[in-house]
């Protein structure tokens, strides 16, 4: 007696527990954009700056090409695990063999590299656009990591301190909206990583070299991140919150940071300690 039918239906519902459980992977991102997280996932939220953009369509460009040949190349492996399963097979029967065809072997040696070359002119070409030093920004912040927090320079020779920790939200990061600014990177210490999802990339701040990005925030509203380089005990402290504001309102607050250094108070005090930080806008 055969034992074909339940090898073939045991099959069938691993398929269908797989497709469910992917299924269930697909509803819970979808309903974490709509929780007021943006884009697809709390990793990849809505854009708010051009660079931002750019990577987020860079993530799309790769992933869904890459999920179609995932998907063609594991229906095509379950079209041969069913075709030529043994259970459905006569005895001794030896499925067609493919053996120094020359065509194929090219075509499945040339595909993957093209693909892949692909991919790498794709992202290199993306990281020389937003990954440079601009020339026409309005202004440039230094920020400066160190363990464990961000300093954030202005021209205006005042610095904001956001300390990191876990016990409330850090201070700002404030800049204008619709205004181009140049980010200049640094390291104090060790190699620490500056990563706000909806705004850019993850940028190094290496201790004795200058890494550059940019930001121009098209709305105004708060957009979390964190410290993307494991750097030492305090590395889950290195909270990023940058602040965007209309442009009135910006300078407002610059006046008031030239004020308190003038009293010879902090231009912007430090989170207290004792409260949790607030969810990702």
């Amino acid at each position: 007696m055969t034992n074909g039918p339940p090898i073939y239906f045991g099959a069938v519902r691993l398929i269908t527990r797989s497709l469910v459980w992917l299924l269930g992977l697909l509803v819970a991102a979808i309903s974490l954009s709509g929780c007021g997280i943006g884009g697809l996932s709390p990793i990849f939220p809505e854009p708010v700056s051009p660079n931002g953009s750019d990577i987020y369509q860079t993530y799309i460009g790769i992933s869904v090409p890459a999920l179609i040949i995932f998907i063609g190349v594991e229906a095509a492996l379950l079209w041969i695990v069913f075709k030529y399963r043994r259970s459905s097979q006569p005895a001794g029967y030896v499925p067609p063999q493919t053996h120094g065809n020359t065509q194929l072997e090219v075509a499945w040696t040339v595909a993957p590299l093209i693909v892949v070359l692909a991919i790498a002119v794709y992202s290199f070409v993306e990281l020389q656009r937003d990954f440079q030093p601009i020339n026409n920004a309005a202004f440039t912040v230094v920020v400066s990591g160190h363990q464990f927090g961000w300093n954030y320079t202005y021209p205006q020779d005042f610095t904001i301190h956001q300390d990191g920790t876990l016990q409330g939200e850090v201070t700002p990061f404030v800049v204008p909206t619709n205004t181009l600014i140049k980010l200049q990177f640094e390291g104090t210490d060790v190699i620490h990583s500056w990563w706000v999802p909806a705004i850019s990339g993850k940028t190094d701040a290496v201790p004795g070299y200058d890494n550059f990005s940019w930001l121009k925030i098209d709305r105004t509203g708060k957009w979390k991140g964190e410290c993307a380089e494991l750097c030492g005990v305090g590395h889950s402290t290195m909270q990023i919150v940058v602040q965007a504001m209309d442009k009135s309102d910006y300078d407002s607050w610059v006046n008031e940071q030239l004020a308190k250094k003038a009293a010879g108070s902090s231009p912007s005090p430090s989170s207290a300690p004792g409260s949790s930080p607030s969810p990702s806008s």
